[in-house]
């Protein structure tokens, strides 16, 4: 039986941001477990997560069992009431935490967006009865938590969005597409349906042609259905329902190829939902907050989009 979460449930010890090499002296001001139980949680004692730290602060992890959010709080006395959950890329094998994780929360922070970073569990047989599920089932629970809590922070229930990068795109365009998916059962009664998405050079199609065949093998296996690879195809699950998207990719990203952000918008187009996709010529794929050529200015855009959608 699953256990219904109390914010003291939800708690956790100063060790153990310690231990996680998270606790700094950011805004972020707390790591919560995301589940007491994990769903379809398979016991590996061989699995453990490998996090790779500088100057105590966590750059990535990977083997991830354990999901967990860190919160990141705007220093200002008023936030916007707009919440953000980030899902970091990494190909489904390791989190990218700092460049696509905590640094991007702050970046949030500063336009007044309470910023959670997802910590989500890496695919795989070892620790979950069903590898396809067990990210999504991470990303819904989290979208759950920050509505079902967003009174604690001054966010609006219906002002919370999801961002990913890369993987963490397919797995924040899943969440939006996937989001009445029953694939556990939850102790909320809250929507798990983002109000919008960012997706930042994401991964989108498990299709042969266009996909990151790493992120595909690491997800749905060796050798998927076709079934599963149409399943998790997003461009193909849009519907008039799917959350308003602002999409970014660079024209020489020969990693995750510019179709994929494409054949999103184009599916968003179709069914009428709000979107912006920004194509520039140069940044090739990993950029992060963008650190040179056309690329580099992607957050101006991305507040504009904000803003101009109320959001910011």
């Amino acid at each position: 039986m699953k256990t219904t979460k109390t914010p003291f449930s939800r708690g956790i010890t100063l060790s153990f941001l310690l231990f996680s090499g998270l606790f700094s002296m950011s805004a972020q001001n707390q790591v919560i477990p995301l589940w007491d139980k994990i769903p379809d949680e398979v016991k590996a004692t061989n699995y453990k997560e490998k996090p790779e730290l500088k100057d105590g602060k966590m750059q990535s992890t990977s083997q991830v069992s354990v999901p967990t959010l860190s919160i990141f709080i705007p220093k200002e006395s008023k936030p916007n009431q707009t919440a953000v959950v980030i899902c970091p890329g990494g190909g489904y094998t390791h989190l990218a935490f700092d460049k696509e994780g905590t640094k991007v929360a702050e970046w949030f922070n500063s336009l007044g967006i309470t910023a959670f970073v997802l910590k989500y569990r890496m695919p795989t047989d070892l620790t979950m009865k069903n590898k396809n599920v067990g990210p999504l089932q991470d990303a819904q629970e989290a979208i759950r938590y920050v509505r079902q809590n967003a009174s604690k922070w001054n966010v609006d229930p219906s002002k919370i969005g999801i961002l990913g990068f890369s993987a963490g795109g397919h797995l924040a365009s899943t969440a939006s597409t996937h989001y009445d998916d029953k694939v556990y059962d939850s102790a909320y009664k809250v929507s798990a349906r983002p109000d919008f998405s960012l997706l930042i050079y994401p991964v989108i199609s498990m299709e042969n042609d266009i996909t990151h065949k790493g992120s595909q093998t690491n997800l749905l296996g060796e050798n998927p259905s076709k079934e599963l690879i149409n399943n998790y195809s997003n461009e193909k699950r849009v519907t008039s329902k799917t959350p308003p998207t602002f999409l970014i990719h660079a024209t020489d990203d020969t990693v995750v190829i510019p179709e994929n952000s494409i054949n999103y918008y184009l599916a968003l187009k179709k069914n009428g939902v709000t979107a912006e996709l920004h194509i520039y010529e140069k940044g090739g794929h990993g950029f992060g907050l963008g650190v040179a050529d056309t690329s580099k200015y992607w957050t101006r855009d991305c507040a504009e989009w904000l803003k101009s959608n109320g959001y910011n």
